[in-house]
């Protein structure tokens, strides 16, 4: 199945110049939600995984699939003030801005082994944030993994020291 069939492009969003890759014709898609769910699934072969991390707000569609197949927690990492309880932050850059992510306190105990998932890898500012925060609460980063990679923008350079596996590439 090609999932490159299932994500269209807008232009100029969130901001002039940005082509952003629309991932709803695929969520809409029962077959094609499946498969991608699948291939993501895949990368992880048999690690033992405690928590996966989704990141607001895309990241919420498949992190807790993957989370229920894997027999691990759910753990939503938000942007800045989103989150009811005691929460540690990160502010990172963006390719059209800068940006701050939380995460409970509570959310990853010391050991515990995360995958981190995000729809799509730009600059890697998001998930460079995410795995610090993971690191900060004493988690270990077992792989990022992501529907998208928008390999022009080089966000793989952030996260040398982590496994990332991506299904499409742009």
């Amino acid at each position: 199945m090609n999932l490159k069939d299932y994500i269209r492009d807008i232009n100029d969003f969130p901001a002039v110049g940005i082509v952003f890759k629309d991932i709803t014709p695929l969520l809409n898609n029962p077959v094609a939600l499946k498969f991608a769910l699948t291939e993501l699934q895949n990368f992880l072969k048999s690690q033992k995984i405690d928590k996966v991390v989704g990141m607001e707000s895309r990241g919420f569609f498949f992190a807790p699939m993957l989370a229920l197949q894997l027999n691990a927690g759910f753990v939503p990492v938000r942007k800045s003030g989103k989150l009811p309880s005691a929460a540690i932050s990160e502010t990172y850059g963006l390719e059209y801005g800068k940006d701050t992510l939380e995460i409970h306190t509570d959310a990853i105990k010391k050991g515990d082994r995360v995958l981190v998932h995000d729809d799509v890898l730009a600059t890697g500012g998001t998930a460079a944030a995410t795995c610090k925060l993971v690191e900060r609460l004493g988690g270990k980063v077992i792989q990022c993994n992501f529907l998208i990679e928008l390999d022009f923008l080089n966000g793989r350079e952030k996260l040398k020291s982590f496994e990332v596996n991506s299904i499409l590439h742009y």
